[in-house]
């Protein structure tokens, strides 16, 4: 189904809800523009996790195959301790005969790239949105260089710091959570990391969690907690040996990871998220992906719930029968209340998990691991109850 009526729809962001948003508009016969501030299109060299869920999603988009063919599905993923004591396993490899899917891992760039190829217009970048003004008939954004561009309606895909929220809801920042993340890969023997590895090792106030991305390409993630808005200091060569000092000790191949990093691919940031908003739009103009509901990695539903609010998105705008303001807002509306209540939850959980892993204390550590223990297998049935099966509703059939 498309909706001629509405003729163009603006997005801020060229990362990956962006452009999904932009993808399953174009299959609803919709036109979109896509604006990039950055001066060309990169998406980081991080790895990410796809739920069943985002799978599910992609299917429906036709791209589930594409993505297939270069990630690796994961039959298990693995929780533990620093030392290699076992908290739990989750048998995400069932995913796949129960709802067509499977979990799998993937680059950032290549998850980018293979929604990229399908989007017929080009994206344009170097536009940095400076404001925007909604009128009768309409959005114009105004970008840094002075130029505009004017559409139906504008979609903020831009991010935790994300421009069109600010205009939208004012300047407040995201919320620190207190620890930093160190990004990076490596090329891996598999006789060392298996296809298909997840594994996630909690210590005392750092967590290190390691995936495979491609053939014998290993993503990994390093977490300590710290001050904001700190800068390694160094060369990026010192500043891996720092990291194998700090797991030095840890159950193998923590090590061996590290020592087969390439040192210019790790990268820093401070960890950020938002406490659910009850306000996601107002008028022509709404919110997708972290502009809106900034997750955590901690449940690694990040790309999965941008993806999602993509095509729930399209959905909405695809049965308007006029481009009037009333039709618009009213279908932009009902996206954000549908939305607002999947993503909220996996805020709040994304949050408290993490709370969870910065624990320092060395008593607090014993009975957090002592709980993880005992409530794993629970944990796992709550996520594929509440995250995974959701998205059976892009399934087209489901295996019982």
């Amino acid at each position: 189904m498309s909706s001629p009526h509405i003729r163009r729809v603006l997005i801020a962001g060229g990362g990956i809800g962006g452009i999904a948003a932009a993808v399953a508009l174009q299959q609803r016969g919709i036109e979109s523009l896509v604006f990039e501030r950055a001066p060309q299109l990169r998406d980081g060299g991080a790895g990410l996790h796809l739920w069943t869920n985002g799978m599910l999603a992609l299917d429906h988009m036709g791209l589930a195959d594409r993505v297939r063919e270069i990630a690796p599905a994961q039959e298990t993923c693995h929780f533990a301790t620093s030392s290699g004591r076992l908290i739990g396993d989750w048998p995400v490899g069932r995913f796949t005969t129960r709802y067509g899917q499977p979990t799998v891992a993937i680059g950032r760039s290549d998850l980018h790239a293979v929604l990229r190829d399908c989007l017929e217009t080009p994206v344009r970048t170097g536009a940095e949105v400076s404001g925007y003004t909604e009128h009768e008939d309409g959005v114009t954004v105004r970008f840094a260089d002075g130029t505009e561009e004017t559409g139906d309606l504008l979609i903020g895909a831009d991010g935790v710091h994300s421009a069109v929220r600010r205009g939208l809801l004012g300047p407040e920042p995201p919320d620190y959570t207190g620890y930093i993340a160190w990004r990076g890969h490596g090329r891996v023997d598999p006789a060392v990391v298996a296809p298909g590895t997840f594994r996630a090792l909690f210590g005392p106030g750092t967590r290190f969690t390691y995936y495979d991305i491609a053939p014998g390409v290993v993503h990994w993630m390093s977490v300590a907690n710290g001050p904001a808005g700190g800068r390694d200091q160094g060369t990026p060569e010192q500043t891996l040996a720092m990291l194998r000092d700090r797991h030095r000790g840890w159950t193998g191949p923590v090590d061996e990871v590290l020592a087969a990093t390439d040192p210019e691919s790790v990268i820093r940031s401070d960890v950020v998220d938002r406490s659910p908003d009850p306000v996601w739009g107002r008028g022509r103009v709404t919110l997708l992906g972290d502009a809106a509901h900034a997750i955590s990695f901690n449940i690694g539903q990040g790309a999965c719930q941008a993806i999602e609010d993509a095509l729930v998105l399209a959905q909405r705008l695809a049965a308007v029968d006029c481009a009037s303001a009333g039709e618009l807002q009213a279908a932009l509306r009902a996206y954000e209340s549908e939305r607002q209540q999947r993503t909220a939850p996996m805020q709040k959980l994304a949050r408290r998990i993490g709370r969870m892993g910065a624990m320092e204390n060395r008593m607090g550590v014993w009975a957090r691991d002592r709980l993880l223990r005992y409530a794993w297998p629970q944990a796992f049935r709550a996520a594929e109850r509440d995250h995974v099966a959701y998205g059976t509703r892009w399934a087209a059939s489901v295996s019982a």
